[in-house]
């Protein structure tokens, strides 16, 4: 797209994501994702049922009467969107791709964040690390990283869950909110799952286009491999070629599920072709529950 269609497009999703951040997630992300833990915030007078182990000593003693230690939430915190450009996010039945449905919601984190006052990095990879954009503030960085998500050009086009997983754990030294968003079409990654979670506060989000839920029946049909820039005839009438196809299906939903079990990760299911708004405040409510 040329420079006049990109601004365009950034200015829709900044439209649509500030839109949704403001009026569905502010809230709800404020609870659902907690700061670093409390920080100082002033010295005041006793008051009965205050616990004696907040008594600021010090200032009781200089005065003589009882004073007590009062603290707040340390709200400001880092969000990392470790995000899938593998070349089979471009995929997509209806007019949005899988890459297109990740930016949007992506945009909408990442509004989400500013608008906390929390910094908003991103990690971009397919079966390596192709970009890091660290950690900052602003609405600016937020139009850029949006820029990045849409015209970005990986080098690679296979996936590897695992690298994105450890350069997150090995980049961002303190704790950290981490969204990783991809397909998962992927196998392998547990144990790189299960360190970036044991020092991040890691959730996956999980796309799919609706078509890739079963192989439809087609007859003979020339098919392309993104990732491995392959092409096949396959007969697509054939029950046990839909059937194998179903069973690979399954299998990669089956890893996902277990993966996030054992991590104990909360994990979000978007279809392309549906809203994301209902699944996103579902998992957000459920977070600030606990």
């Amino acid at each position: 797209m040329n420079s006049t269609e990109l601004l365009s497009k950034i200015k829709k999703i900044e439209i649509k994501a500030r839109g949704m951040s403001k009026q569905l997630f502010s809230g709800q992300y404020s609870s659902a994702f907690k700061g670093k833990g409390m920080t100082f915030a002033e010295v005041r007078e006793y008051q009965f049922g205050d616990e004696t182990r907040t008594i600021d000593w010090n200032v009781t003693a200089r005065f003589n009467e009882p004073f007590v230690k009062t603290f707040e939430e340390e709200r400001e915190q880092t969000v990392m969107l470790v995000i899938d450009v593998s070349a089979s996010e471009t995929f997509g039945s209806t007019n949005t791709s899988k890459r297109e449905y990740i930016t949007e919601v992506s945009a909408v984190l990442a509004f989400s964040a500013i608008s906390n006052n929390d910094k908003v990095g991103v990690i971009l990879f397919s079966d390596q690390v192709e970009k890091y954009i660290p950690p900052r503030k602003g609405r600016n960085h937020i139009l850029r990283i949006i820029k990045d998500l849409l015209e970005f050009e990986p080098e690679n086009k296979g996936t590897d869950l695992s690298a994105g997983l450890i350069h997150l754990t090995n980049a961002v030294k303190r704790r950290c909110t981490a969204f990783l968003v991809s397909d998962f079409l992927d196998t392998g990654y547990f144990n790189a799952l299960k360190m970036a979670n044991s020092k991040h506060d890691l959730i996956a989000i999980k796309c799919f286009d609706p078509i890739e839920t079963n192989l439809p029946k087609l007859g003979l049909v020339r098919m392309f491999n993104p990732e491995k820039a392959t092409k096949s005839w396959v007969n697509t009438n054939s029950s046990s070629t839909r059937k194998t196809y179903e069973n690979w299906w399954n299998r990669m939903n089956d890893q996902f599920d277990e993966y996030c079990k054992k991590t104990g990760i909360d994990k979000v299911i978007l279809n392309t072709n549906e809203p994301y708004t209902s699944p996103l405040m579902k998992t957000f409510k459920k977070r600030g529950l606990r």
